[in-house]
C-alpha cells in the first residue's frame, strides 16, 4: 500500500469547490489566460475576464429559466469553448453538470436524461437538437432547452445560448447586486455537494451514472496538477470529447494552472490545427498516437532512396536510446552520440512539422503499447502515461515526466493511496473517489468497499512504487479510442439470432469493434437448404462468401441500434463449438473470454491486420 499525502504541496490558491474556478481564473495569473477554438487557419478567442462574464451571465440566464442549486443540467455538445462555459456556469451555481456523449442515439440520450431527472438540457447543434426533440415527449422532468448555435433552427420552446446569455446580462445591468449574487452563490457550494453525474457503460450494458462531489473534482485537480509540468506558457490544443471524464478533468487542470486551451474545429483537423496552434502540450488517447506515429512513419520510410534509409536508421537509433530510458537505465555514449545525430538529422524536423514546440503529450483512457511510448519517446516528444476510471474523477496513477517506465501506468497521485487485493484487483482510495453510482445502491455497494473503489482492473505495484496492469477483472471492452463498449448486451443480441450458438465481441485497445461468431451448424444447414444451396464441411462454410452474408445480415441489423464507436466492422466465423473439454466454457456454460481469444488468436488478428 502506498502512503497518501506525502508529497501533496496544496498551495494556498488551493481550490476550496470546482464552483471557485472561474473566480481562480480571472484572479490568480498574472496574464490572463485564453480559451478559444480554430476555425480553417484563425483562432478566435477569449481572454479570462470575457470568459468570466460570460460564465456569470450564463450562470444567471440559466438561472432565470428554473435552474437552481442541487438541479441536473445537462450538456449535449461535442467539445468547443461553450461547452466548458456552460459546464463552469452550472457548477458555480451549485448545479449538477450531466454530460452526454454527441454519438450517442436519441434512445440512449433519453435514458440518461430521464434517469438523471435533468430540468434544463444545453445542446449544440441542430442535429443534438433534433435528437433531444424526438424524445422530448418521453422526458417530463425537463422544462428547457438550450441551443448553442444560433443558426439552428429551435422550436418555440427552446432557447438559445445567446439569448440565454443575454437574459442573464441583461439580469446585471437591471438589478443590483447581481453579480454579488452570483459569486456568493458560488461560495455557498461545499466540497460535499454532488458536481457532476457522469454516465458510463457497464457490463450489463446499463449506463450507470457516477456521481463526483466537488471535493472529488478538486482533489483530482490539485493531484494532476502536481504530477503535469504546467505552466502559463503552455498552449494546449484540446480535441477529445469533454463528455469523457478524462479530456474534462485535463481542461480543469489546464484551467488551474493557467493554460491556454484551443478547440480543435474536428477530429478531422488535427493535422490542420496543430499548425495553426503550435502546441506545447497534447491529450490524446493511444489511437490517436498509434495513427500518428503510422503516418510519421509512412512519410519517412517512403521517402526516396537514402531520405528512407536514413529515417528508418534514425528510428531505430531514437527507440534505442528510449528503450534503455524507459526501463530506468542510462543509455551508453555510443547509443547518446546515434540518438543526438538522428535527432539532428530526422526528428528536430519531425517536431517542426507538428508545431515546433511541443514539450510533451498527455495519454490516458486506454492502455497504451510499449512501441508507440518508445516511438514518441524515441523521436523527442515524451508522452506521460495516466491510469484511472471514471469513478476516481478519473486519475488515479501517472508516469512521471522525468522518471517514467515502460509497462507501467506509473505512480499514484500524491493524494492517492494504491493496493492490491488478495485476488490481485487493483483498490484505490482518495479524496477523489466517487459518492457511488446514481440511483444504484446495490452497483455502489458492490465497488465500493470500505474506503476502497474495487477498480476491476488485475495488477502489482513493484518496488519503486509503479503500477502495472496485468489483467482485466472485468469484461468491459475500451477501444484504443477511449471508448467504453459493454460487450455482453451486443452478443446476447447476436446469440438471439437462430443461425448464431456463440458471439465473442472484441475491441478491447483495438482500434474498433470486431466479433467471433460460431454458427449454430444445423439451423444453418437448414437455411442454405431452403435458399438451395450447396451443402459443405464446417471449415469450408466458415469463410464462403454466401454464408458470411448471411451473418453480415444480423450484424447490419444490429449495428443500426448501436452508437457509432460500439458498432461492429469485422466478423469471422469459427468452424467448431465452444465446450467445457476446450477450457472455452465454464462448468456453467459461460465464455471464457481469454481462452477463446488465445485459441483463436490467427483469426482475431486478420480481423484488424490491416
Amino acid at each position: 500500500m502506498l502512503p497518501a499525502g506525502e508529497e501533496l504541496d496544496i498551495t494556498p490558491a488551493a481550490l476550496r469547490t470546482v464552483a471557485d474556478l472561474p473566480f481562480h481564473m480571472l484572479g490568480r495569473f498574472a496574464k490572463p489566460i485564453a480559451i478559444g477554438q480554430c476555425h480553417d487557419t484563425a483562432i478566435e478567442g477569449i481572454s479570462s475576464k470575457a470568459a468570466f462574464e460570460r460564465i456569470r451571465d450564463i450562470a444567471l440566464g440559466l438561472a432565470a429559466l428554473g435552474m437552481s442549486a442541487g438541479d441536473r443540467v445537462a450538456i449535449l455538445a461535442e467539445s468547443r469553448p461553450e461547452w466548458i462555459l456552460c459546464d463552469l456556469a452550472i457548477l458555480a451555481a451549485g448545479a449538477i453538470t450531466v454530460p452526454i456523449y454527441p454519438t450517442l442515439l436519441a434512445s440512449q440520450v433519453r435514458y440518461i436524461l430521464q434517469d438523471s431527472g435533468a430540468r434544463i438540457a444545453v445542446v449544440s447543434t441542430s442535429e443534438q437538437l433534433a435528437k433531444l426533440q424526438e424524445v422530448r415527449h418521453l422526458l417530463p422532468a425537463l422544462e428547457a432547452v438550450v441551443v448553442i448555435d444560433a443558426s439552428a433552427d429551435p422550436a418555440a420552446s427552446v432557447l438559445t445560448l445567446r439569448d440565454t446569455e443575454a437574459r442573464g446580462h441583461a439580469r446585471m445591468m437591471a438589478e443590483w447586486g447581481a453579480g454579488r449574487e452570483f459569486r456568493e452563490t458560488a461560495r455557498k457550494v461545499k466540497p460535499s455537494d454532488l458536481a457532476t453525474i457522469i454516465y458510463t457503460s457497464g457490463t450489463t450494458g446499463e449506463p450507470k451514472g457516477v456521481m463526483l462531489t466537488h471535493g472529488n473534482l478538486t482533489a483530482n485537480i490539485e493531484g494532476g496538477s502536481v504530477v503535469l509540468p504546467l505552466s502559463q506558457d503552455d498552449v494546449v490544443l484540446s480535441f477529445l470529447p469533454l463528455s469523457h471524464a478524462f479530456e474534462r478533468m485535463n481542461l480543469f487542470i489546464d484551467l488551474f494552472t493557467g493554460v491556454q486551451i484551443v478547440f480543435a474545429e474536428s477530429m478531422g483537423s488535427i493535422a490542420r490545427d496543430i499548425g495553426a496552434v503550435r502546441p506545447t502540450v497534447i491529450a490524446g488517447v493511444p489511437r490517436v498516437y498509434e495513427k500518428l506515429q503510422m503516418r510519421i512513419v509512412s512519410t519517412g520510410e517512403g521517402a526516396p532512396g537514402a531520405k528512407g534509409a536514413i529515417f528508418r536508421w534514425a528510428v531505430r537509433a531514437g527507440v534505442a536510446r528510449a528503450h534503455s530510458i524507459l526501463a530506468g537505465r542510462t543509455p551508453g555514449m555510443i547509443a547518446s552520440a546515434k540518438a543526438a545525430l538522428a535527432d539532428r538529422l530526422v526528428f528536430s524536423a519531425i517536431r517542426s512539422r507538428l508545431g515546433g514546440r511541443l514539450r510533451f503529450l498527455v495519454s490516458g483512457s486506454a492502455p497504451l503499447a510499449t512501441a508507440v511510448l518508445e516511438f514518441f519517446h524515441g523521436i523527442g516528444l515524451p508522452i506521460v502515461e495516466g491510469y484511472g476510471l471514471t469513478e476516481a474523477a478519473p486519475i488515479l496513477t501517472a508516469n512521471p515526466p522525468d522518471a517514467p517506465r515502460a509497462g507501467t501506468v506509473g505512480r499514484p497521485l500524491p493524494n492517492v493511496e494504491v493496493r492490491i487485493a488478495p485476488d490481485g484487483e487493483i483498490l484505490a482510495r482518495g479524496p477523489n473517489i466517487m459518492r457511488g453510482y446514481y440511483n444504484k445502491p446495490e452497483a455502489s455497494a458492490e465497488v465500493l468497499k470500505d474506503g476502497w473503489l474495487a477498480t476491476g482492473d488485475i495488477g502489482a505495484i513493484d518496488s519503486a512504487g509503479y503500477l502495472r496492469i496485468t489483467d482485466r477483472k472485468k469484461d468491459l471492452l475500451v477501444t484504443s479510442g477511449g471508448k467504453n463498449v459493454a460487450p455482453q448486451p451486443i452478443e446476447q443480441v447476436l446469440t438471439g439470432s437462430p443461425i448464431i450458438a456463440e458471439a465473442v465481441v472484441l475491441g478491447d485497445g483495438r482500434r474498433y469493434i470486431a466479433a467471433l461468431i460460431v454458427p449454430e451448424f444445423a439451423a444453418l444447414e437448414r437455411r442454405l437448404k431452403a435458399l438451395g444451396r450447396p451443402p459443405a464441411p464446417r471449415d469450408e462454410l466458415v469463410t464462403r462468401p454466401d454464408v458470411l452474408a448471411l451473418y453480415q445480415e444480423v450484424v447490419d441489423a444490429l449495428n443500426r441500434e448501436l452508437s457509432p464507436f460500439e458498432r461492429i466492422k469485422r466478423i469471422a466465423l469459427l468452424p467448431s463449438e465452444f465446450t467445457i473439454e476446450s477450457g472455452e466454457l465454464t462448468p456453467t456454460l459461460k465464455v471464457k473470454r481469454r481462452v477463446v481469444e488465445e485459441r483463436w488468436r490467427q483469426q482475431i488478428e486478420a480481423l484488424y491486420g490491416d
